[in-house]
């Protein structure tokens, strides 16, 4: 299988060296040669343009740093657009934008080419070990034909739906991973500054109840969307306590928390809606109703 592989930065390279042992005959393009050096050494060929890297290829790999170098790379001077043939099987292995994934796969569509998103996560170690998550949007059946090439890549490649799908997938982690950092530090320099070290509260919370288990295990687990409360439940009135009082604890220690606070103002809305003996999760109806989305499920509260 002849493959081609553009962009060989410090995620494109590990990715395309584990190709390169998978393909027939590898071609590698980037703007720095030195940055291919062991590749070539190992049998790879090098191209000038990525129009010369295009040619002739079964599948074809991009793995770049912005939306606008993967359009220029795509369809600008010297661009794959120029030369690659009917039938290729482009993959967009870049975090990209929605916006420019579409518009790629409209264009290379009307040139027989398949385009098809497949951003990953895992970080240099991870594509180094192919411990990688592969988010892949289009054909279904083009999937499932490419599906040992990706294995060759990381170990959890998943079919995400129609072209952009994956890029949905690889940006909603992008959010959840950078909003975890933000909240987490919120509250760990609240608590620090209320007078713990970090240590032992770091150690504290781990023991408690949101913390023990993967974020997302109460969803997999979920099956409805009801926040009535029962017996059982953390009813909103008491979350809608303790989020003040540590805000609370925050403010009296002048520790500025911007997440904590949208999160009381929506428990605040909540509460204004009658919902002080719901289920804590009802808060979360509060974030999809202003999106106009009805979620199919949800977890019922969150852990006190």
């Amino acid at each position: 299988m002849k493959i081609g592989w553009i962009g060989v930065g410090n995620m494109g390279k590990p990715m395309a060296k584990h190709i390169q042992e998978y393909a027939s005959e590898f071609t590698v393009c980037d703007l720095n040669q030195e940055a291919a050096v062991d590749i070539l050494e190992n049998g790879g060929k090098w191209a000038e343009t990525p129009s010369e890297c295009a040619q002739d290829k079964d599948i074809l790999f991009m793995s770049l740093p912005m939306p606008q170098d993967v359009e220029k790379v795509s369809t600008g001077k010297d661009g794959i657009i120029e030369s690659v043939k009917p039938g290729t099987i482009l993959l967009d292995a870049s975090t990209n934008s929605l916006s420019m994934v579409k518009k790629l796969h409209k264009i290379f569509d009307e040139k027989g080419v398949e385009f098809l998103d497949c951003p990953v996560s895992g970080g240099v170690i991870g594509a180094i070990n192919k411990d990688m998550s592969i988010m892949v949007g289009g054909n279904e059946s083009t999937y499932k034909k490419i599906k040992p090439v990706l294995d060759a890549m990381g170990d959890k490649a998943i079919y995400c739906g129609p072209v952009g799908s994956g890029t949905i997938c690889k940006l909603s982690h992008q959010l959840f991973s950078g909003l975890l950092l933000g909240i987490t530090t919120e509250v760990l320099t609240s608590g620090v500054k209320a007078g713990m070290d970090l240590d032992t509260l770091i150690d504290a919370i781990s023991r408690c109840a949101s913390a023990k288990n993967p974020p997302f295990d109460n969803w997999k687990a979920s099956q409805e969307y009801n926040f009535e409360g029962d017996e059982m439940s953390f009813f909103l009135e008491l979350a809608a306590k303790d989020i003040r009082l540590a805000c609370e604890m925050a403010r009296e220690n002048k520790v500025p928390l911007d997440m904590a606070n949208i999160f009381e103002q929506n428990i605040i809305e909540a509460m204004n809606k009658g919902w002080g003996k719901k289920n804590s999760g009802i808060v979360r109806k509060i974030i999809a109703d202003r999106a106009g989305v009805s979620l199919d499920y949800a977890p019922g509260g969150f852990s006190s």
